[in-house]
């Protein structure tokens, strides 16, 4: 017994390595940074109107993967995102109109204004759970509309213009916007990439998966929660201030318009909620529906709510799910794999 004790003793464990990138993620990440390289540079091979429809584009990304971190990882479904785009929005219409400050640099200076928010409101509306969670984030949103309206700083509902754009070119405003949306696509898509790769990203997805199991294996559940609050809530931000740049004007009930929510919802729904891919796929989708069917009015609202509703019904993995599980071909992996490099 003592023999064969010492051989199995004896005998070396397997070398095994962690594989985290994949073929598909590595063909995807080329055509990430050339697409992010090309919107950088629209202004070189794009016309203003295509300038402008890229950014829409960007922008719906950029709200709907903020959303997508927040009902997909932490569990908090949100309807009041607009809230912080149009705080940061009217953030930076009065710095670069009203104080003077370079609207470019107001755009960066302008993402204080909703992490600052974000603290106390969070601390307001993490004691409330499902719907009722949901219905205080449109209450606060609601309740910055009304602020706004009645804000002699923000000139009330009159809202604001950006007239200080008119001190640059058009091509150094499109070559702003592009760098801009450049910018919030990094921010937003690869800072989430980057999360969910990072060992937060394993608490994120354990969190999703069922919250009480991760918070009884030491997972911090209230302090990510919090943290993936605040950073949607920058993101959101972010998003706002380059599409009011590029809209030149404000007022408060574009600012603090619910149909940003409703739009993110849709797309994080129909493409597939909890994945990166996902969000892409429902970005497109809607964006190409909203250019060929936007004109039809209520009835485009209608059938888009109707497809959310069946997709919630009969495929809640949504687009990019029913193609995982056909094919196991990830664009952003970040799972880990163990391999055995003698096999």
């Amino acid at each position: 017994m003592t023999a064969i004790s010492d051989a199995a003793t004896a005998i070396p464990a397997p070398a095994v390595t962690v594989r985290r990138q994949t073929n598909s993620g590595r063909i995807a990440m080329t055509l990430a940074i050339v697409a992010l390289v090309a919107v950088a540079v629209m202004p070189w091979w794009a016309s203003t109107g295509t300038i402008r429809m890229i950014l829409e584009l960007c922008c719906y990304i950029a709200v709907a993967q903020m959303w997508n971190l927040l009902a997909g990882y932490a569990g908090l479904v949100s309807v009041g995102q607009q809230a912080f785009m149009g705080a940061a929005g009217y953030a930076l219409f009065v710095l670069a109109q009203t104080f003077g400050i370079n609207p470019f640099l107001a755009v960066l200076l302008s993402l204080i204004v909703p992490a600052v928010l974000a603290v106390p409101l969070y601390f307001l509306l993490h004691r409330l759970d499902g719907p009722y969670f949901s219905i205080g984030t449109w209450v606060v949103a609601e309740v910055f509309r009304l602020v706004a309206s009645n804000l002699p700083l923000v000139n009330s509902g009159a809202g604001m213009s950006l007239r200080v754009m008119s001190q640059y070119s058009a091509f150094e405003r499109n070559v702003a916007m592009s760098l801009l949306c450049a910018f919030m696509l990094l921010v937003t898509l690869g800072g989430s990439y980057w999360l969910l790769r990072s060992r937060f990203g394993l608490a994120l997805i354990a969190m999703r998966d069922n919250p009480v199991a991760a918070a009884s294996q030491g997972v911090d559940v209230s302090r990510l929660r919090f943290l993936v609050y605040v950073a949607a809530a920058v993101g959101c931000g972010l998003a706002g201030a380059v599409y009011f740049m590029a809209q030149l004007r404000i007022n408060p009930p574009s600012a603090f318009d619910p149909m940003w929510a409703n739009v993110a919802i849709f797309i994080v729904m129909i493409g597939g909620i909890g994945s990166i891919e996902g969000v892409l796929i429902g970005s497109l989708i809607f964006f190409i529906a909203d250019r060929w069917f936007g004109e039809y009015g209520a009835t485009y609202f209608v059938v888009l709510g109707l497809m959310t509703l069946l997709v919630a019904l009969y495929a809640r993995t949504g687009i990019w799910g029913l193609l995982s599980r056909r094919f196991d071909a990830p664009w952003f992996p970040f799972r880990r794999f163990l391999v055995d490099p003698n096999r």
